[in-house]
């Protein structure tokens, strides 16, 4: 009998010792599947929202600008070509 004995217990690890080893593979294969369907489940979102534009300046800042144009245009630093250029950059932002 102990023999029997020895052998059933021998059996029962060998089969608990299986069954733990193919729950644990089942489970890990189970969140690589769940790893790789989450990419794809999920909906597409965009990368980054694109960043807003900055305000308009106020007219206050325009006619200061404008202002700072003409002093280097009277001063030489642009020609009038330049400084109409500015100008019209200025006056449509």
């Amino acid at each position: 009998m102990p023999g029997l004995l020895r052998g059933v217990a021998r059996t029962a690890v060998v089969a608990g010792t299986a069954t733990a080893v193919s729950n644990r593979v089942s489970r890990r294969q189970a969140g690589r599947w769940a790893q790789q369907d989450a990419p794809q489940a999920a909906p597409q979102q965009p990368a980054a929202a694109a960043p807003e534009p900055p305000p308009a300046p106020s007219m206050e800042s325009k006619i200061s600008q404008l202002k700072d144009l003409g002093e280097l245009k009277t001063q030489g630093v642009l020609t009038e070509a330049e400084f109409e250029a500015q100008k019209s950059r200025i006056l449509n932002s």
